[in-house]
């Protein structure tokens, strides 16, 4: 295993990105969206996207061949024309594609990926390989979001993309999880949904300053990770670590979230983080609603489930609850491998 961590060197203007589908063939299925997130990806960023094979097959072929799906990553990887890769969307089987991934591959030929939700499993995977990963910028749902591109997605992408990720995220000041029928009714992708103010983020926790490596994603893949002990790194490898964990668009229960954490805890995992980063939790979705119909109460419930089981197996470790990533939008692409500094005293997380 490396020792040393690469960050993939920054896309510029103009540069040729790779367009896959490492996770479901939802594209597939919305052809519109997939369309728009191109021209955005055109429009707004200056990028020229090229689409691989699996970004436009179906979700059955999909599934019957995941090498199919590790091949495509293989391949946008080694183009030395290729200066990125972005996953179309999530789903619900990537861990079935790790086996055939081929790891010096990736490794030898680090380039910069987005992808959230399911695609956690690829960053997991590239994170024990030493090369940072963005959980975020997934084309079908953070690119091709209704109305326009977010200023504040836009702002962060632009970094994550262009720049050295380093420097501060910040609170949004509004976000949205209101459910759209933009996957089947294309012409309500004109129509910006309802935002609400941002009360920013909420913190538990140690007060004392933390600096660590991102690692993490969405709760479920974790869970996953934790189950089938396959591409976990060494635990040695987490001590000092930010663990970054947020929530899918399934609003799991508040007991859900904090079994997660207990089962972290109960094999030694939880009190190696020097920091914990939650992402927003969606309280509704197309796939389910709010439990109890309260959503800032559900939202809350969760904070606290994370923050107590934080503080039993982890009492010093600052915690910041709500961040601008997830399952809602807007979002900052979360830069898994880099090194965060969490500030409790001066409210701050910094990117190194």
């Amino acid at each position: 295993m490396p020792r040393e961590f690469v960050t993939p060197p920054a896309m510029e203007p103009g540069d040729r990105v790779a367009v896959v589908a490492p996770s479901s063939g939802g594209a597939r299925d919305a052809p519109h969206l997939l369309e728009l997130a191109l021209d955005r990806l055109r429009d707004v960023f200056d990028l020229e996207p090229v689409v691989y094979p699996t970004a436009r097959q179906r979700d059955g072929f999909l599934r019957d061949h995941p090498e199919a799906r590790a091949a495509d990553l293989h391949r946008a990887f080694r183009d030395p024309d290729i200066r990125g890769v972005f996953a179309t969307i999530g789903g619900d089987d990537q861990l079935r594609v790790l086996k055939h991934l081929d790891a010096e591959v990736l490794r030898e030929h680090p380039t910069r990926f987005y992808g959230m939700s399911d695609n956690t499993n690829l960053g997991l995977f590239l994170w024990r390989e030493g090369v940072v990963s963005f959980n975020g910028a997934q084309l079908l749902n953070e690119i091709a979001t209704p109305g326009s591109v977010p200023e504040y997605t836009e702002r962060y992408c632009r970094r994550m993309f262009f720049e050295d990720p380093a420097g501060e995220l910040e609170a949004s000041d509004e976000w949205t999880d209101e459910p759209t029928h933009w996957w089947t009714d294309p012409s309500l992708l004109g129509e910006r949904p309802e935002y609400e103010p941002n009360p920013g983020w909420r913190w538990a926790g140690g007060d004392e300053t933390a600096t660590g490596r991102l690692w993490g994603g969405s709760r479920s893949i974790l869970d996953w990770h934790l189950a089938s002990d396959r591409y976990l790194p060494d635990p040695g490898r987490l001590d000092g670590a930010v663990l970054c964990i947020e929530t899918a668009e399934h609003v799991p229960f508040p007991w859900d979230v904090a079994g997660s954490l207990m089962a972290m805890g109960e094999r030694g995992l939880l009190e190696r983080f020097d920091a914990v980063l939650v992402g927003r939790p969606p309280t509704r979705s197309y796939a389910s609603d709010t439990p109890g119909g309260d959503r800032d109460a559900y939202r809350e419930d969760v904070y606290d489930a994370v923050a107590e089981q934080v503080g039993r197996y982890n009492p010093d470790a600052p915690v910041v609850l709500g961040l601008d990533w997830g399952h809602t939008n807007p979002v900052a692409p979360m830069p898994v491998g880099r090194e965060v500094t969490v500030d409790p005293s001066e409210r701050r997380v910094v990117v190194r």
